[in-house]
């Protein structure tokens, strides 16, 4: 064989041009459409040709100055005592002896160069904490941004300081911790490096899946403000985290420094650009822990008290309940934990947002219920937010969003050695008033990790009713696995069938995926499919029966400051989901690209090739039906944010183009507005004007988020939401004096009232403690 014909066959990009040619082809197949079809035609002529090209671009250092070969390594130092957590480093003398670490290097604005500011982070440990300090140098002190004193508020915009720990060291897995100048509380769980699931529904963008911000442990930080700057120090008890305990053990770890004044973001262990705190893989390394096992045994109880009134009903009075439960964690060893709940209550957790479904398609609501969010990464199989083989919604909330008790369960989750393993079983209430069968759902959970970021895994999962009838069940089988290929490239899927009673032909569903990711330039192709009978009962489907293949190609530029712009990203996405007849019900073509301002301006402007293929007529909005046809269409798009650090900042998103044979002009406004630390409000308008050859309506939504706190542990916050096509104004406001591990007390009010059938409200007073049994500091 030719060298250049070996050397074409054996080169990686030939893992991702076989299926892009395969995905355009279907659209080249099936489109009338000229316009489309020529578009799809350029864009796909443009990457074959220049792919690769565009690898061989890419330095081996990911980045000019970046060596992701060689990773930072430091060693902490034991100490005998918990220092003083005041947030005085300085003048501390247990840390002043301690080596510092001080070296971060820019990804934005500047990658490859060291920050424009000195930080010194020292490590240390005792038998019971594991601790750090850090000390962030400033040369304007007076001008520190502070957006939100909230816990768990994001730290992007503001000058902060977050860190994450990879315990066991398998570059996939970490616990995040974050603060900013004044002493907030930020904690996270990350599974397999932060990677979720683009949500192909256009109604709720983003990611679904990888991150956990949910996640609420017990631990400790205070700061401090002075003219060097401001410090902070951090006290995390080793029974919060998970870990093999032994001598000289080994964690990975990355720290990021957030310094807003230059819109700058550094790292200890310098990253690429596309990359963030998540890529574990690419972190450095903490040494020299010497860890015993942590005996962890808490308790958290609750009492509540409810007052409940439905003014359409008989009487219109107010009801009152009372309740209580509890809630009990037990470390088994260090890295496996087991949870049991008693009457389980999430009357503290913030409604849901309104939605306004605009096609044939099911509204994805994420979850917000911490029990089932703490730990929700080992559970997660298959693609989130579109085939999800299990989603914790199912659990406790029935259709329509009513509640439905939960009488108790229990969950076993961890890691024994390289393997992850989880088990969750939950019991719900029978209601005969809402024709609402008792059910007991079970999730078994297993996946082993191998080096390289790859693993290969199981899952099932079982619905069974509690009323004893034979074939009340439904059962979901899946195998998953991910293949990393060096750093820079992974194939992952997953094949899932299910098993209900008179369903038997096509009850499967599968996805396979090819992911490049490096230097700035991102390709991913996947290619998914779901039988007509695949019943996932405990999961989530946003739509059924459908083949789809995908294809994302993006690439960063960074400017280094031309016309002040900090970075360009190009970039073309292309999904198709058709039937088993051959009959296409979606396409959607996207070409982008995103304009990112040093000064933290960013706009997106694109253009988006739609195809909607209805095969049965369907009602879009009240008396507008949509007749069976394809509808091929184009849109323009467009994005604009503002620095979201200013005191007022605004994001708008619209879109204007033909919709089911009409038109649609789609528009987006949010305007945010932050007083100082403590308050904090976001005014969201988002307004579908459409206009159809048989019928015009529109749909709008208006949301109103405020936010006072009085410390970073005692908050007042308001949602405010009207629902123009369900005419419905909904109220959540929402008081919380937090204590360790989101316990303490809660006072919530909701309204919910439209012009006919909804006129309620409920007074809930909720107050939880723990009680760490075991706590020997």
């Amino acid at each position: 064989m030719r060298p250049s014909l070996r050397a074409f066959f054996l080169s990686p990009t030939l893992l991702f041009r076989i299926p892009i040619i395969f995905y355009f082809s279907r659209i080249f197949e099936t489109p009338n459409d000229l316009t489309m079809k020529t578009t799809a035609y350029c864009v796909f002529l443009i990457f074959i040709l220049t792919a690769p090209s565009f690898l061989a671009a890419q330095s081996s250092n990911g980045y000019p100055g970046i060596n992701t070969k060689v990773r930072p390594d430091a060693k902490a130092s034991a100490m005998n005592a918990l220092p003083q957590i005041d947030g005085d480093v300085l003048a501390d003398p247990a840390w002043q002896a301690v080596q510092p670490l001080s070296e971060l290097w820019q990804i934005q604005p500047n990658a490859g160069q060291p920050a424009s500011e000195k930080t010194e982070i020292r490590i240390g440990y005792t038998a019971q904490h594991f601790l750090l300090s850090v000390v962030c140098y400033d040369a304007q002190p007076g001008n520190l941004v502070v957006a939100d004193a909230r816990r768990d508020a994001p730290l992007d915009n503001t000058d902060s300081f977050i860190f994450i720990l990879d315990t066991y060291h398998d570059g996939q897995n970490g616990f995040v911790f974050g603060t900013n100048s004044q002493g907030v509380e930020y904690d996270a769980q990350v599974n397999n490096e932060g990677q979720g699931n683009f949500n192909p529904n256009r109604q709720v963008g983003g990611t679904i899946g990888g991150v956990n911000i949910n996640w609420d442990a017990t631990w400790e930080v205070k700061s401090k403000v002075g003219d060097f700057g401001w410090s902070a120090e951090f006290a995390i008890p080793l029974r919060t985290l998970r870990f093999s305990p032994g001598d000289n053990q080994t964690w990975g770890a990355n720290f990021q420094r957030n310094i807003r004044k230059t819109n700058e973001t550094a790292y200890w262990a310098a990253l690429p650009i596309q990359f963030n705190l998540y890529r574990l893989s690419l972190a450095g390394a903490i040494s020299g822990l010497k860890l015993a096992n942590q005996g962890n045994l808490k308790i958290f109880p609750y009492a509540l008290a409810r007052a409940d009134r439905d003014k359409l009903s008989a009487n219109g009075d107010w009801k009152t309940t009372a309740d209580a439960g509890i809630d009990l964690k037990y470390s088994l060893t260090p890295s496996l934990t087991l949870d049991l709940t008693y009457n389980t209550d999430f009357a503290q957790v913030e409604v849901d947002d309104q939605q306004v479904n605009l096609d044939r398609f099911n509204l994805f609501f994420p979850e917000k219920r911490p029990f089932f969010l703490e730990n929700a990464g080992v559970f997660s199989v298959g693609s989130p937010g579109e085939v999800d083989l299990f989603f914790s919604r199912r659990i406790g909330i029935g259709d329509g969003g009513n509640l439905v008790p939960i009488l108790g369960g229990a969950r076993l989750s961890g890691r024994i050695n390289r393997t992850n393993v989880g088990v969750l079983s939950m019991f719900t209430e029978e209601i005969d008033s809402k024709n609402i069968d008792g059910n007991n759902f079970t999730v078994a959970r297993v996946s082993h990790e191998f080096a390289q970021r790859s693993s290969i895994g199981a899952a099932f999962l079982n619905r069974q009713g509690t009323s004893g009838e034979e074939d009340d069940f439904n059962r979901t089988m899946a195998l998953d696995g991910r293949l990393g290929l060096g750093k820079k490239a992974q194939l992952s899927g997953f094949f899932s069938k299910t098993a209900t009673p008179g369903l038997d032909d096509k009850d499967h569903a599968f996805k396979f995926q090819a992911n490049y990711l490096w230097n700035g330039l991102e390709i991913n192709t996947a290619y998914t499919e779901v039988g007509q009978g695949f019943n996932p009962e405990m999961g989530f489907l946003l739509r059924n029966a459908f083949r789809k293949p995908e294809l994302l190609v993006l690439k960063q530029v960074r400017m280094n400051g031309k016309f002040g712009l900090l970075e360009l990203r190009p970039h073309v996405s292309y999904r198709g989901y058709w039937d088993f007849a051959g009959f296409q019900q979606t396409g959607f073509l996207h070409i982008d690209n995103h304009w990112e301002w040093q000064s933290g301006l960013e706009v997106h402007t694109g253009i988006n090739f739609t195809t909607e293929g209805v095969s049965t007529p369907f009602e879009i909005s009240k008396g507008v039906t949509v007749p069976q046809g394809t509808y091929r269409h184009r849109e323009a798009q467009l994005v604009l944010m503002t620095n979201q650090s200013k005191v007022v900042s605004f994001a708008t998103r619209h879109i204007l183009g033909g919709f089911f044979g009409g038109a649609r002009y789609a528009n987006t406004v949010t305007m945010f507005l932050r007083l100082g630390d403590k308050f904090s409000s976001e005014f969201t308008l988002n307004n579908n004007d459409i206009r159809l050859p048989y019928g015009d309506f529109t749909a709008t939504i208006f949301r109103s988020r405020l936010s006072y706190s009085f410390t970073p542990r005692v908050y007042l916050q308001s949602l405010v939401q009207y629902n123009s096509t369900q005419k419905l104004w909904s109220s959540n406001f929402r008081f919380g004096w937090l204590q360790a591990a989101n316990t303490g007390l809660f006072v919530v009010l909701n309204f919910n009232k439209n012009q006919n059938a909804v006129d309620n409200q409920s007074l809930i007073i909720k107050y939880s403690r723990v009680f760490d049994i075991l706590n020997r500091r």
